[in-house]
């Protein structure tokens, strides 16, 4: 689901795979290294590129830090829409890597469980064999379908299903699994709303989160698993109420407003950290808890280019960290924090290919 931002500003979906790409890790050379890094990218060191071709986002640590969890689209390996792969941290070689899910349906928002043998990830495989499809826009803005199809489920990295965690009517997607391996955040409609819930790792002890309307969604753990952070819309006016009620009733969200909130787990302490207007999503902590890195649009006037950027918990401390001309997003730090990976449209030849990349991280 949230991949499709890619989609949304630069006005096309991310399906594009050239077959003359580069495809072998090793083509990664020292030179090129250094060319993927921006001067003014400070904090990276060592940048490099781990997939060639294809729409990849949403790339997520193992528990260890040795593999990535990730969707793909790639009409070269015969995915035509969103499926989840692994693959370690050195970067895919030219071979198809191992797909978790089913090749069946959409997927979406994965990411490791404790002991890194099992994946959790959400899939509408179940309401059909076919990828769902929706309108990309309505009335001239762009729309995210919010599939109620979509449930969550735990595999093997095998690609076996081993147990289904949601079976409730409606969207249960976007997945996250806290630190200390014991709670998993998600976001979902059984309200009729679009709410964060957590529910313990074997999917008990489901508690709903927020209860404000609008859309929240995208949210990780902090460092010591205590608290959230996430992105969310926040209608107000009258108009935009209408707008977002009217187009929830249709499956769909308009995902362009949204700012940066974290809370407790439990729901308290709720506390909006960016107000920058645009779209600011895909936030993480930082390996300190002090800091969120998150992608954003708010900086440009067209709303089409998507950079990094870092800010304090309290909401000061703005800072650029990637500059891309556009489109970087889905960070995520390493678990020992000496890492971060993400994707990004740089290094494509111009084309529409979105890859991962990781760079060691220096404050």
């Amino acid at each position: 689901m949230k991949n499709l931002f890619v989609a949304a500003f630069l006005g096309t979906l991310l399906f594009a795979c050239n077959s003359e790409t580069k495809t072998e890790a090793e083509n990664t050379t020292e030179e090129t290294v250094d060319s993927l890094r921006y001067d003014q990218e400070s904090h990276f060191k060592n940048l490099k590129q781990l997939t060639f071709g294809g729409d990849n986002a949403e790339a997520y640590f193992s528990f260890s830090g040795n593999e990535l969890v990730l969707q793909v689209t790639n009409p070269a390996w015969g995915i035509e829409c969103d499926q989840i792969f692994t693959f370690p941290t050195s970067g895919i070689t030219g071979e198809r890597p191992a797909m978790v899910s089913t090749g069946k349906g959409r997927t979406t928002c994965s990411y490791f469980m404790p002991g890194d043998s099992t994946i959790v990830y959400a899939s509408t495989h179940l309401a059909a064999d076919t990828c769902p499809s929706s309108p990309r826009s309505v009335n001239g803005k762009y729309v995210w379908g919010i599939y109620d199809s979509y449930d969550i489920f735990i595999a093997d990295k095998k690609g076996n299903i081993l147990k289904q965690l949601t079976d409730n009517p409606g969207y249960d997607a976007e997945a996250t699994v806290s630190p200390d391996g014991t709670k998993i955040v998600f976001t979902s409609t059984r309200s009729g709303d679009l709410e964060l819930y957590t529910m313990d790792i074997d999917g008990s002890n489901v508690k709903q989160v927020t209860d404000k309307l609008g859309y929240d969604g995208g949210a990780f753990f902090s460092p010591d698993s205590k608290r959230l952070v996430f992105r969310a819309s926040r209608p107000t006016d009258k108009e935009d109420v209408k707008t977002y009620t009217d187009l929830l009733k249709q499956g769909l969200v308009q995902p362009t407003n949204m700012e940066i909130y974290t809370c407790n787990v439990d729901g308290s302490d709720m506390k909006e950290v960016t107000n920058l207007g645009g779209a600011n999503w895909a936030p993480f902590y930082h390996p300190s808890g002090n800091k969120i890195i998150f992608s954003t649009n708010h900086h440009t006037e067209s709303g089409r280019q998507f950079n990094l950027f870092s800010i304090n918990t309290d909401g000061t401390g703005l800072e650029q960290i990637t500059y891309d001309n556009v489109f970087d997003a889905f960070p995520m730090f390493s678990p020992d924090g000496k890492y971060l990976v993400f994707s990004s449209n740089r290094n494509n030849g111009g084309g529409r290919d979105t890859n991962v990349f990781l760079a060691e991280w220096e404050d």
